[in-house]
């Protein structure tokens, strides 16, 4: 790993904090080494418009800013500039926190308060290349991010195709009365198979369920130009 007393190369770092205390803080920790302070940013849209100005080797990032936190920003810097390292530097300690942070593309997650040689072997590890997450945690984040896909899917994948017929018309705004014409059905089936896909995606009225479709991409009008 990175060893901060052998090494010269000068470290640009942005520190992203809505804490004055926290931000001197760390300006303080850092001097007689071989990491400079370009920038400080006080929020995440702050931290965006620096990064893109001052091309930081890292950034260390708060998570919980006004305006916008620092996951979210991570994100959008990441998707801008792939080289940037960026650490999340926090006070909570957040299993969702983390995983977020792995999505968003952090190299590591980061407690305030830690010691003075850890944070800068942390910051020189990153510029190396190396993720500060731990590879068997790592991989427990990584399975339960693909384990976690979003309920909704497996409930549109779960309709009947009486069901996908009746939420076409339903997304088109007809009536009870004009679907059971439409399909040649009763009254009451098309009351009952609305009443079932009212349960199935757990909302309170028919307007909801299309709504909740439409949200995974179902697209009513494919179905009713086809019936």
């Amino acid at each position: 790993m990175y060893d901060s007393g052998n090494n010269t190369d000068l470290i640009r770092l942005l520190i992203v904090d809505d804490h004055p205390v926290v931000r001197d803080g760390l300006r303080t920790m850092f001097m007689r080494s071989n990491i400079e302070i370009v920038g400080e940013a006080v929020d995440g849209l702050n931290a965006i418009e620096l990064a893109r100005d001052l091309n930081p080797d890292v950034i260390l990032m708060d998570v919980r800013m006004p305006d916008m936190d620092g996951l979210v920003a991570t994100r959008l810097i990441k998707e801008e500039n792939s080289s940037v390292a960026i650490i999340m530097l926090t006070s909570f300690q957040s299993s969702d926190y983390l995983a977020e942070a792995v999505e968003a593309g952090a190299a590591g997650y980061l407690l305030k308060g830690m010691e003075r040689a850890k944070l800068l072997s942390a910051i020189g590890d990153v510029v190396a290349g190396y993720t500060l997450f731990d590879p068997i945690e790592l991989v427990s984040i990584l399975r339960e991010m693909k384990k976690a896909p979003d309920p909704l899917d497996a409930v549109v994948e779960s309709l009947t195709e009486r069901e996908e017929e009746v939420l076409s018309l339903v997304s088109a705004g007809k009536t009870n009365g004009a679907i059971a014409e439409d399909l040649s059905f009763s009254i009451s089936t098309v009351k009952n198979t609305v009443q079932d896909i009212i349960s199935k995606f757990g909302v309170s009225d028919r307007t909801q369920a299309a709504v909740m479709a439409a949200r995974q991409g179902w697209n009513p009008k494919d179905r009713t130009e086809q019936s």
